[in-house]
């Protein structure tokens, strides 16, 4: 074998060395029962077509990448948004180290969250001895000051009773009955990870608060909450802190898991470290008001901050872009009495500075958007802001309501014509169009890698190549520190969106004395 000790080699180049493609090749002729190589290319090549992509949008049973993960990934994340919280799932522990796994290799962390481990047992008699143990034993180990659960399908379908089994473990003594334990039922099989996130507010928004209105007075603690949502990327919640640090307003970030998935590497574990703290959380119903800021997956966080908190909850979108962070601080502004200082004017122009350098290379160039309903729904708005154009716009697990916002917005400019929004869609649909109606470019997670290498096959004529902006990127490191909301958002996403035109007009314009009349040293 080619691997030696003094030469070793990753999987790729590796699995090129001949002895590892005699192998293969052995293992496809004699196990795999591979059709011909022309009957794949045939097939492959008719997948590309207007005719396949019309019975692909026929499809009703079946969904391949659906661009969203399940309820319970969300619960996980809100929960380690807040203080010395652990995670707790009540379903099979495969579930929890899927979504353990998730976490690890996006944020390239490790990621606290236990399961108790419900079996076929419990699956046919039901999980509550499973509770009483696992509630027990989370937090003689693991020593949190709060365990918030949430539940996987096993527990859904059989039809657990969270608030049942939580109190009868306070009752028979396996957790002390003050021991704070919010919960939200997350089943998988409906919503997604953005509805799980909402669920588990929601659930951390009734424990704290709904038993104890009596004293709280909307304004009395001159405070702004700010609920962030199922967001992955760092970088906002920092810039979030930094935007109201600077216009010196008073608020409370519902939910900040920044230090836990992103602790230093110094000698020491830290199974807990940063969030927000649940006194913040028990105080929320004094601020001013409710500032959501990815409003379309957070309908019950919304409705209980009316109906409980009895907050406005401002209908705002997402700060992403230049008008719609306009908006958001301008909104704190009033809200506050705080003006909104010179640095964040400066920054302001700084990327109207941007934008006015690059339009050029970005005017009219096709983007295809897919991911959760508010980045989607963001980012059209800021490729139409830089005169690009927004074409095929999906996302998998939003709703009517949601699509006709996305083509009211496709509506306002120009470059907003050929949008199409596709709603309960998936990535083999999305595949199907980069086919038959090209966009130069794909925005989305890490799965787009493989319409991107579909469409090299095709050739190299047929390319989109993919920007990876969204959630998961399991394929590249320390993206998720970056910033995608606020000014500073707008700058990111900029930077990267135009270097990566130039970069493809780079990769089309090497070829000696052929096309490098364009390859420029000054763009």
């Amino acid at each position: 074998m080619s691997q030696t000790a003094d030469n070793i080699k990753p999987c790729y180049p590796l699995f090129r060395d001949e002895d590892y493609k005699e192998n293969l090749k052995a293992k496809r002729e004699g196990v795999e029962e591979v059709p011909p190589l022309d009957k794949i290319e045939e097939t492959f090549q008719w997948t590309t077509t207007k005719e396949y992509q019309e019975l692909n949008f026929k499809r009703e049973a079946l969904t391949v990448n659906p661009a969203k993960a399940c309820q319970p990934l969300g619960a996980v994340l809100c929960a380690l948004g807040f203080e010395k919280t652990l995670p707790y799932v009540h379903g099979s522990q495969g579930c929890v180290a899927y979504f353990r796994t998730y976490f690890n290799r996006h944020f390239k962390e490790p990621v606290a969250c236990v399961s108790d481990s419900m079996t076929e047992d419990a699956a046919v008699f039901g999980g509550q001895k499973n509770m009483f143990d696992g509630l027990e034993n989370a937090k003689a180990l693991y020593k949190p000051e709060c365990i918030a659960v949430s539940t996987t399908c096993m527990a859904e379908v059989i039809g657990d009773d969270l608030n049942a089994f939580i109190g009868n473990a306070k009752k028979e003594g396996h957790i002390p009955q003050e021991f704070p334990t919010p919960f939200a039922h997350t089943p998988s099989f409906v919503g997604s990870h953005t509805t799980g996130w909402d669920n588990m507010f929601e659930g951390m928004q009734r424990y704290f608060t709904l038993n104890y209105m009596d004293d709280k007075v909307v304004g009395s603690n001159a405070k702004i909450n700010i609920v962030p949502g199922f967001e992955t990327y760092l970088g906002n919640y920092r810039v979030m802190h930094r935007m109201m640090k600077e216009m010196g307003v008073g608020y409370s970030l519902l939910c900040d898991p920044t230090e836990v998935l992103d602790t230093p590497a110094d000698g020491e574990f830290r199974m807990y470290a940063g969030g927000t703290p649940l006194a913040e959380m028990k105080d929320a119903p004094n601020a001013i008001d409710t500032i959501l800021l990815q409003p379309w997956q957070l309908p019950k966080a919304k409705k209980f901050s009316q109906i409980t908190w009895k907050h406005e909850v401002p209908a705002l979108n997402i700060p992403m872009g230049l008008e719609w962070t306009d908006e958001f601080l301008m909104k704190v502004s009033e809200l506050s009495g705080k003006e909104i200082p010179e640095s964040l004017a400066k920054e302001r122009g700084r990327l109207v500075d941007m934008m006015t350098d690059s339009h050029t290379w970005l005017h009219g160039k096709k983007f295809a958007v897919y991911g959760d309903a508010d980045f989607v729904l963001g980012t059209v708005k800021f490729l139409l802001e830089l005169g690009a154009e927004p074409t095929h716009i999906l996302c998998n697990h939003a709703n009517k309501r949601w699509k006709k916002a996305v083509e009211q917005v496709l509506s306002e400019s120009p470059y907003g014509a050929g949008g199409e929004v596709h709603i309960g869609k998936d990535l083999w649909h999305l595949r199907s169009l980069c086919f038959t109606d090209k966009p130069d470019f794909l925005i989305g997670n890490s799965y787009g890698k493989f319409i991107q290498r579909d469409t090299l096959h095709k050739g190299t004529e047929f390319e989109v190549p993919l920007i990876r902006i969204g959630f998961p990127i399991f394929d590249r490191h320390h993206l998720h520190r970056m910033t995608t909301l606020g000014y500073e958002g707008a700058m990111y996403m900029l930077t990267t969106l135009v270097n990566a035109v130039l970069e493809r007009l780079d990769d089309e314009t090497r070829e000696m004395g052929v096309t490098d009349y364009n390859y420029d040293l000054v763009r």
